[in-house]
């Protein structure tokens, strides 16, 4: 059986199908929510993506009426990125990430 590297997909043949396993990576994500009213909105992308969230920790900074919260994830690229992508697209609300180089 052989082994081969294509971008972050592992693909392996076996018994004469191809299948294909997405490599996870570790990391965090940051988000700054500046308009307190969109919490509810990113809690639900959150809520949709709990497969690939291993934590979570909110902070809400009441006199500024901002919330912080960072996001801990184990997911493929592809995963993360929709989420992140889902979550920049809500107004007032700001993300960053940072992942592992290595594969899980």
């Amino acid at each position: 059986m052989g082994l081969f590297f294509l971008s972050d997909v592992l693909k392996a043949k076996r018994r004469g199908r191809l299948i294909v396993v997405a490599e996870k990576r570790l990391g965090v994500i940051g988000i700054v929510v500046e308009d307190r009213e969109m919490v509810p909105l990113v809690n639900q992308v959150l809520s949709e993506n709990e497969s690939i969230i291993i934590g979570r920790m909110g902070v809400p900074y009441r006199e500024k009426q901002i919330a912080i919260i960072s996001i801990i994830i184990n997911g493929t690229t592809d995963q993360i990125g929709a989420l992140t992508g889902k979550l920049g697209s809500l107004e007032h609300v700001s993300v960053k990430s940072a992942l592992t180089k290595k594969k899980l």
